[in-house]
């Protein structure tokens, strides 16, 4: 009985494997023009204030109309930001390595969502601005260097969870979030699960796009994180469902396991040891529970609402 088990085990993961390179074939063939790289930090911190509004010319879209000419020109002579760009220019004398990993990325995006545009990517130093790292606009990709030169850099003075995704390898999950902005609608229902279920189909997004990157990686987390949500996965539901949460509208149940936070608050001793989040990474387990369990396209997972995705999954936490 026991070999038969492992006969069917063997099987069905070689065939989840080929499965996968199938459609990590379809990917690699998918047509898919060269990214164009355009250093705007590079540009800006070399250029002469003489020579100003050549690059304001050039580039209009980073430079507001409201805000003077001095301003920028202070930054492009003030020592602090002199060193900030001689810090990024350190890290990313080259940036193959980041341009390769956008090409991979756009060719999935091009894959899962054909309409997708070829983007143009820009890389900048922009004002220490964690809440828009790297953003996604339709035909240009926009990182923001300062950001990912490695967590434990001099400059940063944030919170340990936000700075430990000030990481080279957070660029592309970053990137995919501002994506996913575009595509997903943001829920009408308040409630605490229709939140869990944006940010799950989100995280969802990730796990397409981004195949070989870890659900630490995808979710922002730590390895020790990602394994305390695994371990508690079923404390945390039941805890939802005894306190009769998932449809409940109070806005303190967003920040209490929705945002980015140094640990959920379930006003308990575990609270020192959770991750924030922790709403998120349930709704993303629910989502994948609901792909597995229904015959849907990405399109339609990311149109249907809040309370079909939940009541169609199956969703059982691991005990």
């Amino acid at each position: 009985m026991k070999l038969f088990l492992s006969t069917i085990v063997c099987s069905l993961l070689l065939l989840s494997c080929d499965q996968k390179s199938k459609v990590e074939k379809a990917i690699e063939e998918t047509p898919m023009d060269k990214i164009k790289v355009e250093r705007f930090d590079k540009q800006f911190f070399e250029t002469s204030p003489n020579d100003l509004a050549k690059l304001k010319k050039q580039y209009p879209y980073f430079f507001s109309p409201a805000i003077n000419d001095s301003v920028w020109i202070n930054k492009m002579t003030a020592p602090i930001w002199r060193e900030v760009y001689t810090e990024v220019e350190k890290k990313y004398a080259s940036t193959d390595g980041i341009q390769n990993e956008v090409e991979t990325l756009v060719q999935h995006m091009k894959y899962y969502f054909p309409k997708t545009k070829t983007p143009k990517l820009i890389t900048l130093i922009s004002d220490m601005d964690y809440a828009n790292k790297a953003i996604y606009a339709d035909s240009l990709i926009i990182i923001s260097l300062e950001l990912y030169l490695g967590k434990e850099h001099k400059f940063y003075t944030f919170p340990k969870y936000l700075k430990q995704n000030f990481e080279e390898r957070q660029m592309m999950p970053d990137v995919v979030k501002s994506f996913s902005l575009g595509k997903i609608a943001p829920p009408t229902d308040k409630n605490l699960l229709s939140q869990m279920i944006y940010f799950g189909k989100q995280l969802y997004l990730k796990d397409l796009l981004l195949p070989e990157y870890s659900d630490a990686e995808k979710m922002g987390y730590t390895p020790e994180q990602i394994v305390w949500c695994q371990e508690n996965e079923s404390y945390i539901w039941r805890y939802f469902i005894e306190r009769e949460m998932l449809f409940s509208d109070e806005q303190k149940l967003t920040s209490r396991f929705i945002d980015p936070a140094p640990f959920s608050k379930f006003y308990l001793e575990i609270d020192n040891d959770s991750p924030g989040q922790v709403g998120s990474w349930i709704g993303w387990q629910i989502v994948r529970s609901f792909m597995i369990n229904n015959d849907v396209t990405v399109d339609q997972l990311l149109k249907t609402d809040a309370k079909e995705i939940f009541e169609k999954s199956k969703y059982k936490p691991k005990k």
